[in-house]
């Protein structure tokens, strides 16, 4: 039963551990279906995790944090779509100055507001998204298995949790489903297409680019106003490009996002398990290594096993209409 019990704590970490990963992911999803590449990922859920903390502390309420979270990282990405859609620039230099810029903002103004260097005030239980308890929750906590699956792996998360998990069913619709899916997905293959259709090529564009940053501040809310009580120096700690990794992982499909999300937060999970416990044959390994093997698993995952994975056709490559 210990050894149970250990594996659903596991599991239940592995969750929370790639909510921020999935939206992250699904963010990527609709950014480069429409043929526009993302690499500012990680500075937009910076961006909105700094956004949400400082307005959460501020205005006492979880939902305004969110609402400023998913406005500036919506800003940031318009600013990403202005300069590789409207301007025709390199989408990857856009996408790398974005996170040079919110990396050294958010502790400059962090520590301009706040004076805690870079740091936002702690946030309090009613400036945070508390953990909810399903119904029946504490009722089958006793119950052996059955009880423990639902108590602790299904219950008790956050609103933000199950809002994440509840966008993969949403995406799929939303781009097998809808009009504005099928034109997403053929304005990212062939935008040439598209336009001859009498359809805006750049108004599409400038919509997947919205659709990312909205998701990317719901990443960065959970960081810092669920999973966290405030917001620190770097903290989403490359867990952006570690969300384009699980994109490319799962071949640009929502349904294999969250399964590539998730493998990727059980690694991160059992890294933390792992860390200062001996091992078999070998003893008791280093943190450093732990706190590495994450990202060390991504690699070796994308390397060996991910086949060919083929993007967009027209992604990364600007529109330029043909007259």
């Amino acid at each position: 039963m210990d050894f149970f019990n250990a594996i659903i704590l596991l599991l239940d970490s592995t969750i929370r551990l790639s909510v921020p990963l999935l939206f992250a992911c699904l963010a990527g999803l609709y950014s480069e279906r429409a043929g526009v590449f993302d690499i500012g990922l990680e500075g937009k859920m910076l961006a909105g995790a700094f956004a949400g903390a400082a307005a959460a502390a501020v205005y006492d309420s979880a939902w305004i944090g969110m609402l400023a979270a998913v406005s500036i990282s919506i800003f940031f990405a318009l600013v990403h779509g202005f300069a590789s859609i409207t301007h025709r620039g390199n989408q990857i230099v856009s996408g790398v100055a974005i996170n040079f810029v919110a990396a050294g903002s958010t502790v400059i103004l962090g520590q301009a507001w706040f004076r805690q260097g870079g740091r936002t005030p702690s946030l309090g239980t009613e400036e945070r998204f508390n953990a909810l308890n399903l119904p029946g929750a504490e009722a089958l906590r006793d119950v052996p298995i059955i009880g423990q699956l639902y108590s602790e792996l299904l219950s008790g998360h956050s609103l933000m949790v199950y809002l994440a998990f509840l966008m993969v069913p949403i995406t799929w619709w939303a781009l097998y489903r809808t009009r504005f899916g099928l034109r997403l997905r053929a304005v990212g293959e062939n935008p040439g297409a598209v336009d001859t259709a009498g359809i805006s090529v750049t108004w599409l564009r400038y919509r997947a680019v919205i659709c990312c940053g909205a998701l990317c501040g719901l990443a960065g809310t959970y960081l810092s106003v669920a999973q966290n009580a405030g917001f620190v120096k770097d903290m989403t700690a490359g867990k952006g490009f570690i969300a384009l990794a699980a994109l490319i992982f799962a071949k640009w499909r929502p349904v294999n996002a969250m399964l590539a999300c998730l493998l990727f937060g059980f690694l991160d999970a059992a890294a933390i398990r792992l860390q200062g416990q001996p091992l078999p044959f070998i003893g008791k390994v280093p943190v450093q290594f732990m706190q590495a093997l994450p990202y060390v698993l991504t690699v070796i995952l994308l390397a060996g096993f991910i086949g060919k994975a083929i993007p967009p056709k027209a992604g990364g490559v600007p529109y330029v209409k043909e007259r």
